[in-house]
């Protein structure tokens, strides 16, 4: 086929009718339409009355059906629509631009900027809704890639491509080891996503945690707490739908989500409304669905890696409530914040006895394994008989390795300790951590 009659069968194919429907009803969060015809997933206009006191239109997306009546779920509030306003189905789902001149925007989840300034030009257009890489085109994981934070870089050494999970109650400091990554990490692009943060904390992140040099290479998108549970899911799906376009370009990229139970939360709540079944604590079974298709998609592929923090709300510091049991299976490694460790001025408050990166041993040398499971040994060691300690009741000599572990445990809580603003990089976290636990008696 030449490239006229190439051209022909693309224009012949082009469907140049558009397909309509009306609004029936509005029922809590749910819009219900008679027509169009359309799919799950597609992006439909709702053209408001001419009297409407804001937009002319809003978008919704359809997430369900019920006999012959669509249900649309807005990505805006609903004071404006009424019955009988015209719904147009695109055919098609969310699309979002993406290219190297928003390196340094801030972004809602419709891929616009926050500030109301104009999409750079020369940007490429891509679905925010992709399948994860097909599991034999993923290299395996065999390069450490420095985060600059000492507890991790030693303890926990993450992989070029490992998914990561970063579990805390509220006020721990998630927000604030993220913005110690972005800085400090040896990727070439930083993608952050935080959903369902209140309005102060998004200013706050990008100014005090993320600063202009983490903003210099860093792109943001942002869905606040206020915002529809639609749109806050689709800040997640956004911000990797972008993470995935630099990691096909062949970039090493680092991808953080804060926090991925917001965007359960957001799920539950289509979920409920759609009519769903509540499980576990009032989660619907797709909150279940959706969480392995989302964090599936960061790793490696035959391009680039992307590797990936995610930040995990646990009710209670409960860290087998259901959406930290979901996570922790699908990821690869988790680091637990510890509030008893922030209360004693511990920062990054990170438990290394709870915490684990299950590719260390895979990607780090063995002089290296072996020194932070020396330092883990005489950490659990103390930890085990602190109260004892405490309290008097241990007498020095009676246990070799306790002594030992009191002697030590005062040095390995300064190593943990990292200042907010200190930059480490991971050779000298790891010549660190090798001295300190060769001084710390014999393996």
């Amino acid at each position: 086929m030449n490239k006229a009659e190439e051209l022909s069968s693309k224009i012949t194919s082009v469907n140049t009718f558009k397909k309509y429907g009306r609004v029936a009803r509005v029922v809590g969060l749910m819009i219900e339409s008679k027509g169009p015809e359309s799919s799950i997933g597609d992006l439909c206009i709702i053209h408001l009355s001419p009297t409407s006191r804001s937009e002319s239109k809003i978008l919704a997306e359809v997430v369900g059906f019920r006999e012959e009546i669509v249900m649309l779920m807005p990505f805006t509030n609903v004071t404006d629509i009424s019955s009988g306003c015209l719904v147009e189905g695109t055919g098609k789902p969310l699309e979002v631009k993406v290219g190297m001149n928003l390196i340094g925007k801030v972004l809602d989840s419709m891929g616009n900027p926050i500030d109301n300034s104009a999409l750079p030009k020369g940007l490429a257009t891509v679905r925010t809704e992709q399948s994860p890489p097909n599991v034999l085109t993923r290299p395996t994981i065999n390069e450490k890639l420095a985060v600059g934070v000492k507890a991790i870089d030693g303890m926990l050494t993450v992989g070029s491509g490992q998914r990561v999970g970063i579990f805390a109650g509220s006020g721990v400091g998630k927000s604030t080891l993220l913005g110690m990554i972005a800085r400090n990490t040896t990727a070439d692009i930083n993608v952050i996503a935080l959903i369902g943060e209140r309005g102060r904390e998004v200013r706050e992140f990008i100014d005090r945690d993320l600063g202009p040099e983490g903003l210099s290479r860093t792109i943001v998108v942002a869905a606040t707490s206020d915002q529809p549970a639609l749109m806050r899911i689709k800040g997640a799906f956004t911000a990797t739908a972008i993470a995935e376009y630099f990691r096909n370009k062949g970039m090493n990229v680092m991808l953080m989500m804060d926090s991925v139970t917001r965007v359960a939360m957001a799920q539950r709540e289509i979920g409920l409304a759609v009519g769903e079944p509540p499980a576990t604590r009032g989660y619907t079974p797709s909150v279940f669905a959706i969480l392995p298709k989302l964090l599936e998609r960061s790793g490696t592929n035959e391009f680039g890696a992307i590797t990936a923090f995610y930040t995990v709300l646990v009710d209670g510091d409960d860290m087998n409530e259901p959406i930290a049991d979901a996570v922790r299976g699908i990821l690869d490694g988790h680091i637990v914040l510890d509030r008893t460790l922030a209360n004693k001025g511990q920062y990054p408050a990170i438990n290394v006895l709870k915490s684990v990166s299950r590719l260390m041993n895979h990607i780090s040398d063995p002089e290296h394994v072996k020194a932070a499971e020396k330092l883990r040994e005489l950490y659990y060691t103390y930890d085990k008989s602190e109260d004892l300690i405490n309290i008097g009741a241990y007498k020095r000599g009676t246990s070799k390795e306790i002594d030992q572990a009191i002697e030590y445990e005062p040095l390995i809580t300064k190593f943990l300790k990292q200042g907010y603003k200190d930059n480490i990089s991971m050779e000298e976290s790891i010549e660190e951590l090798i001295a300190l636990a060769s001084a710390g008696g014999h393996t």
